[in-house]
C-alpha cells in the first residue's frame, strides 16, 4: 500500500472541514504543508470573525492532530 504524503493528508483533512465552514459563508485556503506545518487562510466570513481562532484550534488543528502523521504547528494567515 502506498504510502500518503504529508501534503495530500492535510488536503483531504482540509476538505472534511470545508463544508462546514463554508455552511457559516467562510472557507479555508491550504496555503503550504511542509515539515509538519500548516499554513492556511481563513476566507469570506471566517476572515475576522471574532471565533475563527476556536475553529482554527477546535476545528481544524484538532482534526490535523488526530488523522495527519507528523503534524506539528498550524499557522492562519
Amino acid at each position: 500500500m502506498e504510502k500518503v504524503d504529508f501534503k495530500q493528508q492535510v488536503g483531504e483533512i482540509i476538505e472534511k472541514v470545508r463544508p462546514n465552514l463554508q455552511s457559516d459563508g467562510g472557507d479555508v485556503e491550504l496555503v503550504e504543508a511542509k515539515d509538519g506545518v500548516v499554513t492556511v487562510h481563513l476566507t469570506g466570513a471566517c476572515n475576522g470573525c471574532p471565533m475563527a481562532g476556536l475553529t482554527l484550534k477546535m476545528g481544524i488543528e484538532k482534526m490535523l492532530v488526530e488523522h495527519v502523521d507528523g503534524f506539528k504547528e498550524l499557522k492562519n494567515i
